[in-house]
């Protein structure tokens, strides 16, 4: 590797402390959801949607979208700010692109799925497998948040290397 300037490599470790620690910080959140409040909504549907009922019934979707941005944003400025640190631009590419594509999961099933639940909960339905449905969605958010999980421990050697980077 060619001599990369001290300076470059504090920018890069910089960034990706503060992406690491925004990332925990982010499944800090999610596992207080997984574990307090997802059990309470899916127990019984639709009586247990009552959770999102009215105009101060439980929505994150601002939360969420707010966090997810944030963390992105580092965890792309990371990535820049590493670039010419190959082995831990590889694997932020890596741990980027495993995440992007739990992201597209997010968006594509828990999302709209979540957001139908809280339609069925303040306007009615007449669907029957909300149970299943709801116990689907909660099982698949112990895989997605596990997922994420797993991410932001792969930063942990990443952030390892790049302090010894620094300090050659």
């Amino acid at each position: 590797m060619e001599h990369i300037a001290k300076d470059y490599i504090s920018r890069g470790a910089t960034w990706l402390f503060i992406t690491t620690l925004i990332y925990f910080l982010m499944n800090g959140a999610q596992i207080f959801e997984t574990a307090v409040i997802v059990p309470k909504w899916t127990a019984s549907p639709d009586e247990s949607f009552q959770l999102f009922k009215g105009k101060y019934g439980l929505d994150f979707k601002t939360f969420w979208i707010v966090m997810h941005s944030v963390h992105e944003i580092t965890f792309i400025a990371a990535i820049v700010f590493c670039w010419k640190l190959d082995s831990i631009r590889n694997w932020l590419l890596i741990l980027f692109l495993i995440h992007f594509a739990v992201r597209v999961w997010t968006l594509a099933y828990f999302a709209p799925n979540i957001i139908e639940f809280q339609k069925i909960a303040n306007v009615g339905s007449n669907t029957s497998d909300l149970l299943s449905r709801a116990n689907l969605w909660r099982a698949l958010n112990y895989v997605r948040v596990g997922i994420f999980i797993a991410i932001s421990l792969g930063l942990i050697p990443l952030c390892i290397k790049i302090m010894h980077l620094k300090f050659e």
